[in-house]
């Protein structure tokens, strides 16, 4: 009546994959979780959505959201606005606006030049050379040196010191990896966010135009069966539940009765390398990046590509000859103190975390599917762990799984509700979040270990 116009939420609930009244309802969360919601309102200055998704798993929520703090807010080598800064420069990377208009928000709050948030070229040059390392780190990580590590730290007045880019390092890998999580989840923006509101009247139908532009479409509801296949019957789901259990099973017994030999187990390596290339998702077509993310980053075609594609061999990378425990870990602890205590921890949760069940099953050991999605993601990446059998990933992962897995981590950005429809049917939505979580930690962890590495030859 007064002609104000009212916005009304675009989506229901924090997640477009996740039914809503399969989330954590605010206002009917337990004590440790409401804390947790305090804690990230206090924060963040706001209850966001990845913190509602993130709940389903509130031990490594806390970790996440404390590791977060402390790189946004506590004391360290770069200054608060830099920081935000470096956040949007990240999440640009993969088109990930949700994450850009958070910071871009929190960049102007803590005192940010708004003339930088007009494109990468207004920012400090200093900024601006660390473009080069945000594509390589975010798109692949395997050709990072330490001569790139050289340009940083050499370049006369806008030099980064040691510390600075320990710092800024961590940052860029956090948010990359966050990104995987909104895509991977289906995080909704929020009502006040630029897509998580419309002043228009419900429409008729189920769904609207935003709908269709976040790559769901109404038909795509009702049957969440792949691309091209049938919907799956619940028997089928279950089957599928019970075949995995049995496979892991067999492989304990394998693993009991026999050891394959080294060459054996390098072999097996470099055959999952190999073929990792050759998963690549159905919805494969090229997004072209809006101009409002675009802005944040130089060299917008550069994407991700298989490290041994064109004849081009990538040495593999041995976790025995640099790993995160002996070598990242120190490294980190050392220029930034706290943050590698922080980030071991993070990546401790993520990686033991279990409740001991599958789908409808109770205390089922998870720890061998756990540690076959972890190091598929390590594989992709052509990480290598000597003592780990990697024929037993084609066993407990299958295709659609895969897809789904390589999408998240190397292009968020096209991941689709099909895919997750289509991995594991019948397991609840809480266990699918808990594989995001490995997902996002296995891959800051790879991304982690190149930056570090390459830093560690430059020092040495």
């Amino acid at each position: 009546e007064l002609g104000i116009r009212i916005p009304r939420p675009l989506g229901h609930g924090p997640s477009r994959f996740i039914p809503e009244k399969e989330t954590v309802q605010v206002g009917h969360e337990d004590a440790a979780m409401h804390t947790l919601f305090a804690d990230s309102f206090a924060t963040l200055g706001r209850l966001d959505n990845v913190t509602l998704v993130m709940v389903f798993h509130p031990q490594y929520l806390e970790s996440f959201l404390k590791t977060q703090h402390y790189l946004l807010q506590m004391d360290g080598p770069l200054p608060l606005h830099y920081r935000h800064y470096i956040g949007i420069m990240a999440a640009a990377r993969h088109q990930c606006s949700y994450l850009v208009n958070l910071h871009v928000s929190d960049f102007l709050h803590v005192g940010g030049d708004p003339k930088w948030l007009n494109g990468l070229e207004n920012a400090p040059q200093k900024l601006q050379n660390l473009g080069e390392l945000n594509k390589m780190l975010a798109h692949r990580p395997w050709l990072i040196t330490k001569e790139h590590i050289e340009q940083l730290l050499k370049t006369e007045e806008n030099s980064w010191s040691l510390a600075e880019l320990i710092h800024a390092v961590v940052l860029l890998t956090h948010y990359h990896s966050l990104a995987s999580f909104t895509f991977g989840c289906g995080i909704s923006p929020e009502i006040d966010c630029e897509g998580g509101h419309t002043f228009r009247p419900p429409s008729v139908s189920n769904y609207c135009i935003c709908d269709i532009t976040n790559g769901y479409h109404g038909g795509e509801e009702n049957h969440g069966s792949p691309a091209g296949s049938l919907p799956v019957s619940p028997t089928e789901s279950v089957c599928e539940v019970e075949a995995l259990m049995e496979k892991m099973k067999q492989l304990q017994e394998c693993r009991d009765e026999e050891e394959a030999s080294q060459e054996e187990m390098a072999t097996r390596f470099e055959r999952e390398k190999r073929e990792s290339m050759f998963v690549c998702s159905s919805e494969d077509e090229e997004l072209a990046p809006a101009r409002d993310v675009s802005r944040h980053f130089e060299d917008t075609s550069y994407g991700y590509k298989d490290f041994s594609r064109h004849g081009m061999h990538v040495p593999t990378f041995r976790v025995q000859d640099y790993s995160w425990e002996d070598h990242g870990y120190s490294l980190v602890n050392r220029l930034y103190p706290d943050v590698g205590q922080l980030l071991d921890e993070k990546f401790h949760i993520a990686y033991n975390l279990t409740y001991n069940t599958m789908a409808m099953h109770k205390d089922v050991d998870t720890s061998m599917l756990r540690r076959a999605i972890w190091n598929y993601i390590h594989c992709m990446f052509g990480i290598r762990y000597d003592d780990y059998d990697y024929g037993e990933i084609n066993q407990l992962l299958d295709r659609s799984f895969k897809v789904y897995i390589k999408t998240v981590v190397c292009t968020p950005e096209k991941t689709t509700k099909r895919m997750y429809d289509s991995f594991w049917r019948q397991f609840e939505h809480s266990e699918k979040v808990h594989v995001n979580l490995l997902l996002v930690e296995a891959r800051m962890q790879a991304e982690l270990l190149y930056a570090l590495r390459a830093i560690t030859r430059y020092m040495t």
